[in-house]
């Protein structure tokens, strides 16, 4: 396990997300890791020292100026004495004295004496998120290399509010951590790979889109596996509730035209791995106010226009990767279609799957939304079929993948 032997050190911070911070202890220890915790002042309104000790079988720590805990200079002792070190719930407080070089507790004085990674888990209102004080935090933190897992968009515990800046979720919190400590060989090290996920939303008013049904699971579980090989990994996302896969740059786009700025803005590359389910249409004008019904008329009609086409673009591109891998998810003539789309889109492989099977709700393989996947291989050498595997271990398999072509190719 990846996390065997390490040892970690969990800074939980002061908001009520702290709750999920009890089963992070528990997943983490599962794996093999050695946990230490430092509890803010504010953390503990929300969790009990005693329940953090008790889950975590270690001393927890509270304060900068206790007379035991820093007789031997505690804090630097728990500063350099970890593998790695976690921050969740990351609040705006603690992200805002790190971004400042501020030290007057215990957590931030920790923060600030470490050479270890710190991987940062934020969890706050969406308007604290969205704050621009935060934002410049936030900015500044990545640029010291800071790592972060989400947040994540959904409700809001507290408020009842939507939006983003729920806490990742203990798992994929764990997952951050062991891409962060593999110590495995990275044969895409210094390779710049793009991947988009997710669906776009095509706006046909204020309150109504055109999509296509997509979690981003498959396309965030690529870019995560390419990461733990050492690639830099440009992700473009559309809107998900899943959070940003560790190690990996993200951007956030809503429609297929933004999503197609953002790629085009992220080359050249070394390869690109197009997930995303993109609508193929969109609205020619979309309504500035709600279209309302009106009782005895009929639906209002739409006039649609084609949207970009990001995959052929690039596959055509001047500055094309030196491998374009396209997904296609079709619900009759598998082969025959993605065999005309490679040729058509100037792609080296289409990852084919059949997505006749469902409604998208549930688990079966090659449904959109599930978490299983049956897929096959279609470059211009043949047809390549995988069993049925997690996304997870598609994700594998296909880094894999793009590693040795990147080998073979040799440049």
């Amino acid at each position: 396990m990846t996390l065997s032997n390490k040892r970690i050190l969990l800074i939980i911070g002061g908001g009520i997300a702290a709750y999920k911070s009890l089963d992070l202890i528990r997943r983490l220890r599962e794996r093999g890791a050695a946990v230490r915790c430092i509890m803010t002042e504010a953390a503990q309104h929300f969790v009990t020292p005693l329940a953090v000790g008790a889950l975590s079988a270690d001393h927890v720590f509270t304060e900068l100026f206790d007379r035991q805990d820093e007789q031997d200079v505690g804090h630097i002792r728990l500063a350099r004495g970890a593998d790695l070190i976690v921050v969740a719930p990351a609040t705006a407080d603690l992200m805002a004295k790190l971004a400042n070089g501020l030290a007057g507790d215990l957590a931030s004085a920790v923060l600030l004496a470490t050479d270890r990674q710190v991987l940062m888990a934020p969890a706050m209102n969406p308007r604290m998120w969205a704050h621009p004080a935060t934002r410049r935090n936030h900015a500044m933190l990545k640029k010291d290399a800071v790592r972060f897992v989400g947040p994540m968009r959904g409700e809001m515990a507290e408020s009842g509010e939507a939006g983003e800046g729920r806490m990742a979720e203990p798992l994929e919190i764990v997952a951050a951590a062991e891409a962060l400590l593999d110590d495995r060989p990275k044969p895409l090290s210094g390779r710049k790979i793009i991947v988009t996920s997710g669906p776009t939303h095509e706006p046909i008013d204020p309150v109504r889109y055109i999509a296509n049904r997509s979690s981003g699971k498959q396309g965030h579980a690529i870019a995560a596996a390419l990461a733990r090989l050492g690639a830099d990994v440009r992700l473009v996302s559309g809107p998900v509730s899943i959070a940003d896969p560790a190690g990996v740059t993200a951007t956030h786009v809503e429609s297929a035209r933004q999503m197609r700025d953002a790629v085009e803005a992220l080359l050249p590359a070394d390869a690109a791995v197009f997930v995303a389910a993109v609508a193929d249409w969109r609205t020619a004008d979309a309504a500035g106010e709600k279209i309302k019904k009106v009782a005895g008329e009929g639906p209002p009609a739409l006039q649609m226009v084609e949207n970009p086409d990001i995959l052929a673009g690039v596959g055509h591109h001047a500055g094309r990767p030196l491998l374009v891998i396209g997904f296609a998810a079709e619900t009759q003539d598998l082969l025959k279609n993605a065999r005309a789309k490679l040729e058509k889109k100037g792609a080296d492989l289409i990852v084919a799957n059949d997505v006749s099977h469902g409604s998208g709700i549930g688990g079966a393989a090659g449904v959109m939304g599930g978490d299983r996947n049956r897929v096959r291989l279609v470059s211009r050498a043949g047809v390549e079929e995988w069993p049925e595997m997690t996304k997870d271990e598609v994700a594998e398999r296909l880094a894999a993948l793009v590693a040795d072509r990147l080998r073979t190719i040799g440049a």
